[in-house]
């Protein structure tokens, strides 16, 4: 799985779509409801059953990320499943503060 930043991919098990943002730093598998994602050119409609602890969802603008690899993904269009990579599941990344005003 060749995750480079731009790629896009798609879930095999629900209506998912994801952006690579940033790659990560040793090869690995990206994963949405628990199946390995495809790339978005793939015609196959998404078949199979979520698993339940990759349940949760990704939602369309937020970005994920895997803090262990550096990988970060924003979601493109909202499925059902929800990111992980190598298993591990992905959280989502939260924003920067603002420099206060003072």
């Amino acid at each position: 799985m060749d995750l480079k930043p731009g790629s896009r991919w798609k879930s095999a098990v629900c209506d998912a779509q994801m952006v690579v943002v940033r790659p990560p730093k040793a090869a690995g598998e990206l994963q949405c409801g628990g199946a390995p994602v495809v790339p978005i050119d793939d015609a196959a409609p998404p078949t199979g059953v979520i698993e339940p602890e990759f349940a949760e969802g990704v939602l369309i603008g937020k970005r994920y990320l895997d803090e262990d690899s550096g990988l970060e993904v924003l979601g493109a269009k909202a499925g059902k499943g929800s990111l992980a990579f190598n298993g591990t599941a992905m959280k989502i990344k939260g924003a920067k503060p603002l420099p206060a005003s003072d």
